[in-house]
């Protein structure tokens, strides 16, 4: 399994390119494609702020998608991971936190095009 950070629907929905294949992939693949609960959220921001197609083309793309849940187990994961990063001097936002802990703890690999998610320990991470 694999699941997509926030900027994969919203690049899809957008028509990028490499969102495009990636897609394509995921259709052909016939594989179970998840998004973690905070990448949903932000996902459905900007989708609920422009509202008419863009939020029913937007509901449309991510139905399939299995949703991670943020439960204790992932919590305590994004704070570790945070606290690492910290130790380096690096910084995550709180939801990216949660979006990587969430592919961390389930041993799935994270579908993305930010660069930031490649300096969590431990994340395994595809670019697209």
């Amino acid at each position: 399994m694999r699941a997509v950070d926030a900027t994969f629907p919203i690049d899809a929905l957008k028509g990028h390119a490499g969102a495009a294949a990636k897609a394509e992939e995921f259709a052909t693949s016939g594989e179970t494609v998840a998004i973690p609960a905070p990448a949903l959220a932000e996902t459905l921001v900007g989708a609920h702020h422009a509202g008419g197609w863009l939020l029913r083309e937007t509901l449309s793309l991510l139905e399939p998608f299995e949703v991670l849940p943020v439960d204790a187990e992932v919590a305590h994961e994004a704070g570790r991971l945070g606290a690492e990063l910290v130790r380096r001097g690096e910084r995550l936002s709180g939801a990216d936190l949660l979006v990587a802990a969430c592919c961390v703890t389930r041993g799935v690999v994270l579908v993305t095009r930010d660069d930031a998610f490649g300096r969590v320990p431990g994340l395994a991470v595809e670019r697209y």
